[in-house]
């Protein structure tokens, strides 16, 4: 089965956000101490965006610590993001730079913990995309 890897804030919205999906997930701990987890099949990334209003700093440092190791890089397969529509054009921003730097796509955005809109179109989005 396919998994989700997902970092999430303080907030805790986008923990919230994967657990109303109902699939399998690990989390990549929030404190840099803590052992990242071992990813062993192909997963979709779910970030926060943590900009400043000029789109600087968007992807958090433990997001980016994960990605640092090629295994895990190389068994990423899309990304999906999350932010706050009040930063305007840096709205979601970290799904677009980790797309671009680790060349996959970037599957879907949603504000803040979501909606049940969100919870089902991502379902339905990851069930097309893992047959592809």
């Amino acid at each position: 089965m396919s998994e989700i890897v997902y970092f999430s804030s303080r907030s805790e919205n986008t923990h919230r956000f994967v657990q109303r999906l109902g699939r399998k997930a690990m989390r990549i701990p929030r404190l840099p101490a803590e052992d990242l987890p071992e990813i062993f099949e192909p997963y979709v990334l779910f970030t926060p965006t943590f900009a400043d209003g000029e789109g600087r700093h968007a992807v958090p440092r433990q997001v980016i610590r994960f990605l640092n190791d090629l295994e895990r890089r190389r068994l990423l397969r899309g990304v999906i993001a999350s932010g706050n529509r009040n930063f305007g054009e840096t709205f979601a921003i970290a799904g677009n730079v980790v797309a671009q730097k680790c060349q996959v796509p970037l599957l879907y955005c949603f504000e803040l913990a979501g909606t049940d809109r969100d919870v089902a179109r991502v379902n339905e989005g990851l069930n097309e995309f893992w047959k592809s």
